[in-house]
Parts: C-alpha cells; sequence; structure tokens
C-alpha cells in the first residue's frame, strides 16, 4: 500500500512536470488523489506547482473541511471533489491551462475530430464545459453532464480538466490531450484536419479490443497499490465510449456530406 506522504511527493512531482511543460503559469493549476472514501489529498492555492514541497499538500474531506495541513486548498476543490463523487473509479485529477487546449476551450471548439489514431484510441473526445465562475458551484455543474462519457473536458476560457485511474494516468491524458489539440491547430492552418473515415475509426476500435485495453482489471478490483472504490462506471481504459463513436461517425458524416454539397 502505498504511504500518505508517496503520494504527496508524486503530486510534487506531476506539479513539477507540468510547471516545467509549460501547462501552467505562476500559481495556476490543481492537482488531487483518492486516498479513501471520504480522503482526498489536494494542491494549496497561491503555490507554484514547480515548486510545491509535501507538507504544502492539504489532506481533505468529501465536505471541503482541510484534516490535515498549514495552507489553504485550491479554489477549484468543488470541482474535484464533484468528479470524485460521480466516478468512484476515478482516483485522481488534473487542472491546468495548456497554451493549445485552452485556445479551443475559449473559441468554443471541441476536440472531438478523429485525426489521430493515437488520439481516438487514448484520449477519445474532449468536449467543453460551459464557462462558469472559478471556485463556484458553476464550474462543478457543467462539469457534470459530462463526467460520466469522458476522461476530460476543456473549460470554457478556463483551461483543461482530466481525471484517471491514478495520477500519472489523469497527467498523461492531460499531455495527450495539448498534443491533440496542437496537432488540430496546426493541421488547420494547412487546412489540412481531415477526419479519419468511419471505416478507420471503427478499425480502430476492434484493434482496441483485440489488444485486451477493454479487458483490462477494472478499477474498482485489488491490486497492490492500496488504493480502491467501488466500479459504478466502464473502466478508464475504454477511453473511446459508444458516445465518443457516434459524435465521431456524426462529424465524418457532415463533412462528407458538405465535400458532397461542393460538387453541384
Amino acid at each position: 500500500m502505498i504511504s500518505e506522504i508517496k503520494y504527496k511527493k508524486q503530486i510534487c512531482e506531476i506539479g513539477k512536470r507540468i510547471y516545467e511543460k509549460g501547462l501552467v503559469a505562476a500559481n495556476d493549476g490543481n492537482i488531487s488523489i483518492r486516498l479513501g472514501d471520504n480522503e482526498f489529498l489536494i494542491t494549496p492555492t497561491g503555490v507554484s506547482k514547480g515548486f510545491m514541497t509535501p507538507e504544502m499538500i492539504l489532506k481533505i474531506d468529501g465536505q471541503g473541511n482541510v484534516l490535515d495541513g498549514d495552507y489553504r486548498p485550491t479554489s477549484e476543490m468543488k470541482m474535484h471533489l464533484l468528479v470524485y463523487q460521480e466516478r468512484r473509479d476515478v482516483q485522481a485529477i488534473v487542472h491546468v491551462h495548456p497554451p493549445y487546449a485552452t485556445a479551443f476551450a475559449i473559441a468554443g471548439i471541441p476536440l472531438d475530430q478523429a485525426i489521430m489514431p493515437e488520439a481516438v484510441v487514448y484520449v477519445g473526445t474532449i468536449p467543453i464545459a460551459e464557462y462558469g465562475t472559478p471556485s463556484t458551484e458553476e464550474v462543478p455543474n457543467a462539469v457534470k453532464k459530462f463526467v460520466h462519457h469522458h476522461q476530460g473536458v476543456l473549460l470554457e476560457n478556463h483551461g483543461a480538466l482530466t481525471w484517471g485511474k491514478d495520477l500519472e494516468h489523469a497527467y498523461y491524458l492531460m499531455e495527450s490531450l495539448e498534443f491533440t489539440a496542437k496537432i488540430n491547430w496546426i493541421s488547420k492552418q494547412l487546412n489540412g484536419d481531415r477526419d479519419l473515415s468511419k471505416k478507420h475509426v471503427q478499425t480502430l476500435v476492434k484493434m482496441k479490443s483485440k489488444m485486451g485495453i477493454e479487458g483490462n482489471t477494472p478499477l474498482g478490483a485489488d491490486t497492490s497499490e492500496g488504493i480502491h472504490a467501488k466500479k459504478i462506471t466502464p473502466p478508464l481504459e475504454s477511453s473511446l465510449s459508444e458516445n465518443d463513436l457516434n459524435m465521431i461517425v456524426d462529424r465524418v458524416t457532415k463533412n462528407v456530406l458538405d465535400e458532397f454539397k461542393k460538387l453541384f
């Protein structure tokens, strides 16, 4: 079983990564880990994520009360607690302001194009949660409608949020989300943001199944990691849901029809 101090050190390490990669600036962003049914570790407010130390990380309960720590928890705590409440399989959350993904969020453009096989399989579609005033109930309420069918969201005018089976998973989802946004933006400048065909998308789904990704041990099952929760939603490894596939197919169909209309 991983000790609490090791989780705190892991949060500091991920904080350093997101700061050095330019996914946050100054004191932006927040990170959290589930410890148990009603205990969580979360980053403090007003501290650069690149320079945190373990003693800065706070322990809170599901109502946001500080159980241990001398700092104040992030003002975005409500958003984290909402995801944990809705998704019992989620063990960690990352919220940052990655430049390309945030630009898409500001422009109101979801990351729902099937242009890269890796993004289709690993990230799935990333919708936009409508704008909410930071630190209010507006943000959690906006995220709630997407939390059961996606692995992350763009927060309108406010950055991005990803959740995962552990902190490394949540972080890598964010890294992949930002990379996907960057590739999307560059391809749009070249007028080359072409979707994969419906056939190709379906092939990717079959490949993923054959690779055993969907058949992995459910997140609620016992492992050596020691932090578990009851599984009530599809495994987080299954990033491409039926909802994702429908969105991609609808978009591909629309693009085909648009191209057809240009011929007449």
